[in-house]
């Protein structure tokens, strides 16, 4: 007989979030196996992906936060995420999965009350685990540096699974829409405008010359988006800084296909999903050489040492000079890579602990 699985999906809540992308492809590649399991998801309905295998779904509802759902069905939980306010306790004879995308509340130069705060709730969250999945070495690495601010099961499985992409099935876009820069070459990066994003740096890589900057971005306001706009301003590059909210997936596919390069210098990422499908469109892709980036571009990435204008502009040309002097060769092998964070290895790695957990 099939045991049964609880996987909250509430952060399908932000359907354009990265948390929310990983939540419908880990959805699309347990449907897409053959499953061992019985599978319930805990989201709000209208954005659960509709599956052939029909899964049973627990629409979320804001008071589950204080009336909590009886799991007494379900021989294992899984937290997708390590902020969750939901599934905090768990029966005796119940397994727990928690995913883990990074510890960026030690390292943002948060206030200690905000610390001890976030520190609070991912404790409720993993201190009954009996596995901490992380989506990077680089994520793994910082929690078993930081493992001693937290109480733990003295077996708990601490393991790396990288979250999983649903790549489009075509290369080539269309848009309604008439991009003034769209024939011209522009560096594209996506993510929320928040200071460890990074994307003022990028005005570095337009300034003395005719590149143009596109920024896809969601529409919340913060400090740090009128900063940069007003470093744009003060620069005189209006006309070639765009900033594009709430792109739908196929604008944003088509911003990829026409790109001269992705670019991407945060300080701090736990994985980076824009780099991956970057490398899809067999873009070249310029990273931060910080946090997790190095694991995602390996050596096929151009990595940024540093932020000062004349270094990031040394790297950038000769990156380029490089990607289009082996054009086809980089183009191939990006692609290559790329496939390597898909949502079917996600899937069948997740379904494979889930199995090691339950027998």
């Amino acid at each position: 007989m099939k045991k049964n699985i609880l996987i909250d999906v509430e952060r399908l809540k932000y359907p354009k979030s990265g948390i929310a992308n990983v939540c419908i492809s880990l959805i699309r590649g347990i449907d897409e196996k053959v499953c061992h399991f019985n599978y319930t998801l805990f989201g709000p309905e209208k954005n659960i992906p509709a599956t052939p295998s029909d899964f049973k779904i627990i629409n979320w509802k804001f008071w589950h936060k204080k009336i909590k759902i009886n799991t007494s069905d379900f021989s294992l939980i899984h937290v997708t995420h390590q902020l969750s306010d939901y599934f905090h306790s768990k029966k005796s004879n119940q397994k727990k999965v928690v995913t883990l995308h990074d510890l960026n509340f030690l390292h943002d130069k948060s206030s200690a009350r905000k610390i001890e705060k976030s520190r609070k709730l991912v404790q409720k969250n993993i201190g009954n685990a009996d596995a901490i999945v992380c989506i990077s070495d680089f994520v793994k690495n910082d929690f078993l540096k930081n493992k001693h601010l937290f109480t733990l099961k003295k077996d708990v499985k601490v393991e790396t699974i990288y979250n999983g992409l649903i790549f489009p099935e075509n290369e080539k876009f269309s848009s309604e829409k008439k991009y003034e820069f769209i024939d011209r070459k522009f560096i594209l990066n996506i993510g929320v405008l928040f200071p460890k994003k990074n994307q003022e740096v990028l005005l570095n890589l337009i300034i003395d010359n005719e590149r143009e900057l596109v920024l896809i971005t969601s529409s919340a306001k913060s400090e740090y988006k009128e900063k940069l706009l007003e470093k744009v301003k003060n620069l005189g590059l209006e006309k070639r800084v765009h900033i594009l909210e709430n792109v739908e997936n196929d604008e944003k596919y088509f911003l990829l296909q026409h790109c001269e390069s992705y670019c991407h210098p945060s300080l701090a990422e736990g994985f980076g999903i824009p780099p991956v499908e970057a490398m899809f469109f067999g873009k070249p892709i310029f990273l931060s050489n910080l946090t997790s980036l190095p694991e995602i571009g390996g050596d096929l990435a151009f990595y940024f040492n540093d932020f000062t204008s004349a270094s990031m502009k040394k790297v950038y040309d000769e990156g380029i000079a490089k990607f289009n002097a082996d054009n086809e060769n980089y183009i191939a092998k990006l692609k290559e890579r790329a496939s390597k964070f898909s949502y079917k290895s996600m899937a069948e790695s997740y379904e494979r602990l889930y199995e090691n957990l339950l027998n």
